[in-house]
């Protein structure tokens, strides 16, 4: 009776919290959206921020300011949000929507939605079902998932929870010789697609993070550090040598030839790289800042996207990563140019608050407020939806 009260109080405190102007305070730590609420199952949960706020009260907060951190004082990772806020949606009437298809084709397989598993690591440190519990909802909604190099449990385990190839996210610990291994092993679970992150530079202290690490007792960095002697110690990432080389493009080139997957290179947010990008012949390009976790920009990843997608003009597959919480921000995605956009916080939002279940909701939130979307704004399909369909207002 007595855990009882204070969870219930805790989650009280937590309501209250998101809801105060003090909230700017905590600016990335805590829930951003003021009219979440918390879920006592995933059915509850009505929209992503539920799942965020409920997430929030069972993670620890070490772990959670990972999660949560953006760069510096977090202004990258809230251009990320309100970026979208200036690009509007001209909505057609009239139109036959009462059915309508979400599903899209990336490289010859056909998916039920745009909506891509982003690779995060660490993920048993948000829950104990970690990338097992995220794989299995990936498969019960049939979505394509990738893996990080410094996942908690290894591709092998990952695909078989998943029963199918997953594509696999490439950081460059171990020198040459670490990646080859990573590559061979890819390769051999099937994985179709390399991801090789280039949105992760050095590019300032993540303060959000340095804060929640003081308010924890504990030792968790060998969870969720993604470098050095911590994420040696994940399956995917150990091995290898001290070989430091920077990640250029020559480096890419040397990729290209090291692997028979395709080659995709996620963190591209300039017009001149993704032309380059296309002219050295990569399979796929994916528009990110790493969720607002890499350089500190302060420019939204809509706005790289916006930029970008007339360059690459459907010459290579273009994603786009960062900031995604809603299904009107999945459509503007769509509208300017995306062929599929990637999610990370808001599934692992779901995995932190509920595990396997929890995914499975987020999953469905996203999957029907596209499709509520796509009815609204008078598109049935997915390749319905271009540049006609979105202004800057």
């Amino acid at each position: 009776m007595a855990q009882d009260v204070t969870t219930q109080s805790r989650r009280k405190f937590l309501q209250f919290l998101a809801a105060s102007p003090l909230c700017g305070a905590f600016a990335g730590l805590n829930p951003a959206d003021a009219a979440a609420e918390l879920a006592a199952s995933p059915a509850d949960a009505i929209d992503i921020f539920d799942l965020e706020l409920t997430a929030s009260g069972k993670i620890p907060v070490a772990h959670w300011g990972y999660l949560a951190t953006g760069v510096n004082d977090d202004s990258t990772l809230r251009a990320n949000r309100t970026a979208f806020e200036k690009y509007f949606v001209r909505s057609l009437r009239l139109q036959d929507v009462l059915d309508v298809d979400s599903s899209v084709e990336i490289l010859g397989t056909r998916w039920p939605t745009p909506i891509v598993m982003a690779p995060v690591g660490s993920q048993k440190a948000f829950h104990a079902d970690g990338e097992l519990g995220s794989a299995r909802a990936a498969k019960s909604r049939n979505h394509l998932q990738m893996l990080s190099t410094v996942s908690s449990t290894s591709i092998e385990e990952v695909t078989a929870a998943r029963e199918a190839p997953l594509w696999f996210q490439l950081y460059t610990m171990g020198g040459w010789q670490g990646i080859r291994a990573r590559l061979r092993r890819a390769e051999a679970a099937g994985s179709p697609v390399v991801v090789l992150t280039v949105d992760n530079v050095p590019g300032g202290d993540r303060h959000t993070l340095a804060r929640a690490v003081r308010k924890d007792s504990r030792d968790c960095s060998v969870c969720h550090e993604g470098s050095g002697v911590a994420a040696r110690t994940k399956p995917m990432a150990g091995g290898g040598t001290d070989e430091r080389f920077g990640v250029t493009w020559e480096f890419l080139d040397r990729l290209q030839q090291e692997t028979t997957m395709k080659v995709f290179v996620k963190g591209i947010v300039t017009a001149e790289d993704a032309e380059r990008c296309v002219e050295q012949g990569v399979d796929g390009i994916i528009v990110s800042n790493h969720g607002g976790r890499g350089d500190d920009s302060g420019r939204g990843t809509i706005d790289s996207l916006a930029e970008i997608a007339p360059v690459v003009r459907g010459r290579t597959t273009l994603m786009m990563d960062s900031g995604i919480r809603r299904g009107n921000d999945i459509f503007k995605a769509i509208a300017l140019g995306a062929d599929a956009v990637l999610v990370g916080r808001p599934y692992i939002w779901g995995l932190g608050a509920f595990g396997q279940a929890g995914v499975e909701r987020a999953l469905d939130i996203l999957t029907n407020e596209l499709r509520v979307a796509m009815q609204s704004f008078g598109t049935r399909t997915i390749a319905d939806i271009g540049r006609s369909n979105i202004q800057i207002g």
